[in-house]
């Protein structure tokens, strides 16, 4: 090799291009340290509606270091994304000394199970408590089925003139609806579909003339349904045999 005059010059330029590099990389490590590129300002772009200006300072202090260059972008949205209602953030360098953040906020739906909430898109996480939300419950991981299938529970009984307030999904994948009016309708796992319009076509016939507030309203039966209500013994649907009050049977599922 050493008698090689071509490959020694291959050698040479590679160790010559190797050093340049070394240079040029020190160089501009160096430069995008310097103060001239420091980071003066972090702006959050519209006004959040639940990130407080405490918050974001907090977070500011914190994790908003080195330059232009060199501040973490990655874990500023990370931080940001850690705040209560903050569902995802993005941030943004802008030359030549500001960050832009924006947020998009959870829009609460609901309370989920005792110590949550779940935003508009079935997620859930934890925030403030609002006692006037819808509430919701479920298994874990059905947060998302729960709010699709509320959606579909409100277009459906605004047909009689009521609103869903409490959507509960149990272990054992049974549906039950509270709605405005205080009354529960058990709707159990199977023929979801059937039991609600069932239960749209027989209220305004049998339920709401009753004149008071039924407790329960029980549609998992194949040939009729129960109707909890204080002080009567019984309500009998239109073609079908009276279903006592206080079922003793268990209903279909």
């Amino acid at each position: 090799m050493w008698d090689n005059a071509a490959a020694l010059n291959r050698v040479s330029d590679l160790l010559l291009t190797a050093a340049l590099l070394l240079v040029l990389y020190g160089a501009v490590r160096y430069a995008i340290h310097q103060p001239v590129f420091a980071l003066r300002e972090i702006r959050v772009i519209g006004a959040p509606g639940l990130v407080t200006h405490e918050q974001v300072e907090a977070i500011t202090k914190r994790d908003f270091r080195g330059t232009f260059f060199t501040v973490d972008i990655v874990r500023l949205r990370n931080s940001f994304e850690t705040l209560p209602w903050v569902r995802t953030a993005e941030v943004r360098r802008q030359w030549p000394d500001r960050v832009d953040v924006v947020f998009e906020e959870h829009q609460p739906l609901a309370r989920w199970g005792n110590d949550a909430l779940v935003n508009r898109q079935g997620e859930v996480f934890r925030a403030v408590y609002y006692p006037e939300l819808l509430k919701f419950s479920g298994p874990d991981g059905t947060s998302r089925e729960v709010a699709v299938q509320f959606d579909a529970f409100r277009r459906a009984f605004s047909a009689i003139g009521r609103e869903p307030v409490e959507v509960h999904l149990s272990q054992r994948r049974a549906w039950q609806v509270r709605l405005d009016n205080g009354t529960a309708v058990e709707l159990g796992r199977d023929q979801l579909d059937a039991r609600v319009a069932r239960f749209l076509l027989v209220y305004p016939q049998t339920i709401a003339p009753l004149g008071r507030r039924a407790d329960g309203v029980d549609m998992r039966y194949s040939n009729g349904f129960a109707v909890r209500v204080p002080g009567l013994a019984q309500v009998k649907e239109p073609g079908a045999a009276a279903v006592p009050a206080a079922p003793t049977k268990k209903p279909n599922a």
